[in-house]
């Protein structure tokens, strides 16, 4: 279990990063959609820029709900514990990835799962 100040520290950052995220979804949810004119270049620029912004707008939207389900975990006394391991997460992963729900070693043997079932469907 991580120290007391480090759950501080985390649930700060975490904190700020939903608010963060929040603003930055709304200003591009209020952007509103041109209409395509001039050329084709032109209407081809735009679609692009707007398909960047969808993605944009579903990375943070997942983003926000990581942050969210660690705060809910910090509420909940779960916070700082690998959900593949059961072993307390390195504090010093949680102070630079607050979020994350895996220690290393859980990170690794999700990575390993992963890559064999690729070579399975291979």
């Amino acid at each position: 279990m991580p120290s007391k100040k480090v759950i501080e520290t985390c649930r700060k950052k975490l904190t700020d990063l939903k608010q963060k995220h929040m603003n930055t979804l709304q200003l591009l949810s209020t952007e509103l959609v041109k209409e395509a004119s001039g050329d084709i270049a032109d209407k081809a620029r735009e679609l692009q820029e707007e398909v960047f912004s969808l993605a944009r707008r579903e990375k943070l939207s997942q983003e926000l709900s990581e942050i969210e389900q660690a705060l809910d975990r910090i509420k909940s006394n779960r916070f700082g514990i690998c959900e593949e391991t059961g072993n307390p997460i390195e504090e010093k992963r949680l102070l630079s990835i607050p979020w994350t729900r895996l220690s290393l070693e859980g990170a690794e043997i999700r990575e390993m799962e992963r890559q064999e079932a690729q070579e399975e469907l291979s």
